[in-house]
């Protein structure tokens, strides 16, 4: 059974930082590009950051210069770095796992960033 399971949201204050987590199981996690996306309410879910099997890195350019995205292969986790957070990172975060185009994605069910002005 395929599981990622999120943590390390909560509540912060514009310019802080928070670090997420996304333990996985049941998946061959070194194989598996890793997306961060987050929704906020009223919004579209929207990609922040990923981090292919080789550990290529790409991220929004709302996030850029803030966020680091990183693995352990050996932990299988992926972790997202927030710092100087603004009042408009607020959203639930989630992580996703994908592979091949003939395979499903897997996603966690979220944790909550919420950045207070």
């Amino acid at each position: 059974q395929v599981q990622l399971v999120e943590s390390g949201g909560g509540l912060v204050q514009t310019g802080g930082s928070l670090r997420l987590s996304c333990a996985t199981s049941g998946i061959i996690f070194s194989s598996y590009t890793m997306d961060w996306y987050r929704q906020a309410p009223g919004n579209r879910r929207e990609l922040v950051a990923f981090i292919t099997s080789r550990s290529n890195t790409n991220y929004a350019d709302s996030v850029k210069g803030r966020f680091t995205i990183s693995r352990d292969n050996v932990k299988n986790t992926v972790y997202l770095q927030m710092n100087s957070l603004k009042p408009e990172d607020t959203a639930v975060y989630y992580c996703n796992a994908r592979r091949f185009s003939n395979e499903p994605n897997y996603w966690g069910q979220g944790t909550q960033v919420t950045v207070s002005s």
